[in-house]
């Protein structure tokens, strides 16, 4: 993958990528608004194609983000937090894997930042609150005790 940034005027850029072009409009959009929508729409394309592709239809998909950042300087994500509310012609257990999947395995920009970020969720499955403010147990984000696992000294 390559992404080509080239300056346009005052704080506008073009993106150029392999397929297409966008204009990145800074301040109206910062960069770091333009990750968290990368990283949202990611997640939702998965909640689209998994159940497409197990034979199912979502609609009516909407993902919220909100984000927690450090107050200085590098401001990284602390804390993410995902909402998904779709409908579905599946039951409530296999959309809550479909998110699971796209967390968990195929989202590649949340895995990107998973092992520095808090990650948690909430599933609203058609109509009805699934998963509330589940949190995600790997990544260097949270701060889990798996006890003294007994295996190979490293």
């Amino acid at each position: 993958m390559k992404v080509s940034i080239t300056h346009k005027e005052a704080m506008k850029f073009e993106a150029k990528t392999s397929k297409s072009s966008f204009i990145i409009d800074c301040p109206v959009i910062s960069p770091i608004e333009y990750f968290l929508s990368g990283i949202i729409t990611c997640s939702a394309t998965d909640i689209i194609l998994i159940p497409k592709n197990q034979g199912n239809k979502v609609t009516d998909l909407r993902v919220d983000g909100e984000v927690v950042r450090n107050e200085d300087h590098p401001c990284k994500f602390n804390t993410l937090h995902l909402t998904y509310d779709f409908n579905s012609d599946a039951d409530d257990t296999t959309a809550a894997r479909w998110v699971m999947a796209s967390l968990e395995t195929y989202c590649s920009t949340i895995n990107t930042i998973r092992d520095t970020t808090a990650i948690s969720y909430s599933i609203t499955h058609n109509g009805n609150l699934i998963k509330e403010n589940e949190q995600m147990i790997s990544g260097g984000g949270s701060n889990i005790d798996m006890g003294d696992i007994q295996g190979c000294p490293s």
